[in-house]
């Protein structure tokens, strides 16, 4: 079913509609567009929880602009899919590389966001938001710890809350979708199923190309094979428990952005009782929130773009523990 142009008119796609909305608000600083752009009764879960309602976005974004008003950030990718005639589910990443007036000397900030994002008739119903926070701190010369001691972790809410669809392939959290791609859908899901979840690690060369690109937290790349099962144990490490559920995935193809790529909206659910990479043990639940975008060439996975947030996923550690802040932090 073609979809209907008023899910993104005026602009001439939902690419082009991710693109020109995001440059409006956050490069021209038009932050009461928020009130056209998103319904008042919108959801936002971000790495620190679930924001209820657009005035607590607009807030949001004004305080974020405020802290970084040399801020500008640009599409990487915009892996988008329709869910029904009149809507359609965005994975926008964007890459943004500012220079930040620290202790008196400018400092270049490379880092990646990514909003996966549920337009209906042109309007935000709901948006799932990670941020690579742990590239600012360490490119900063800040302390992770510090900063993560400076947020609380304020909970989920809603469909976060909700088990995984049953078959993400037929309805994710955003709905039911196309049936696009199947075969290289099944392939990623069950490259996350057999490789993250079960630690069937020698599989990487069953699913992903030599050469393969792994760009992830820290603004860091990892190449080849090897060097990728060393970053996914690091991860999994402290959470030797750790599973991950898919509870969104969205297939786009455009030569734009160098073919197929599907992109999966996740979640990682383990308990602190394994290497302390972030502070003394708690033998508590966490769940992280995390997207990636794989580029799928002749049936197998070239790259992936992998974002979460490190230090809310402390400053959630840490609240386990009592600590951090009585106040609540900026979710958005």
């Amino acid at each position: 079913m073609p979809l209907d142009p008023v899910a993104y008119l005026p602009y001439q796609d939902p690419d082009d509609f991710i693109r020109e909305v995001t440059d409006r608000i956050w490069v021209d600083r038009d932050v009461s567009y928020i009130v056209d752009n998103y319904e008042p009764d919108s959801i936002v879960h971000a790495s620190l929880g679930t924001v209820v309602g657009r005035d607590g976005v607009i807030e949001g974004s004004t305080m974020r602009m405020g802290s970084t008003p040399q801020h500008i950030g640009q599409a990487e990718d915009v892996v988008w899919e329709a869910r029904g005639n009149d809507a359609f589910l965005s994975s926008h990443l964007v890459f943004s590389a500012d220079e930040h007036l620290v202790d008196g000397k400018n400092i270049r900030i490379r880092k990646r966001t990514v909003a996966n994002c549920l337009y209906r008739r042109g309007r935000m119903v709901e948006e799932w938001v990670v941020r690579d926070e742990l590239a600012d701190c360490l490119q900063r010369g800040a302390d992770p710890d510090e900063a993560a001691r400076a947020l609380r972790f304020q909970g989920y809410t809603g469909s976060m809350l909700e088990a995984p669809p049953k078959d993400v392939l037929l309805e994710g959290v955003s709905g039911p979708r196309p049936d696009d791609h199947r075969p290289e859908c099944e392939m990623v899901l069950e490259f996350i199923d057999e490789v993250w979840t079960q630690r069937r690690l020698q599989k990487v060369n069953d699913f992903m190309v030599r050469d393969l690109f792994l760009h992830t937290i820290g603004d860091r790349t990892v190449i080849r094979p090897d060097r990728y099962q060393a970053d996914l144990l690091s991860t999994v490490a402290p959470f030797p428990d750790a599973r991950f559920e898919v509870r969104d995935i969205q297939t786009n193809y455009a030569e734009r952005y160098a073919g197929l790529r599907v992109a999966v909206l996740w979640t990682m659910h383990g308990t602190y009782r394994g290497t302390p990479a972030f502070g003394p043990l708690t033998d508590q639940p966490v769940t992280m929130l995390g997207v990636s975008q794989f580029l799928i060439q002749n049936g197998r996975i070239v790259r992936e773009f992998r974002v979460y947030d490190e230090i809310a996923l402390r400053a959630q550690i840490n609240s386990t523990r009592g600590d951090g802040p009585a106040v609540e932090a900026n979710i958005y």
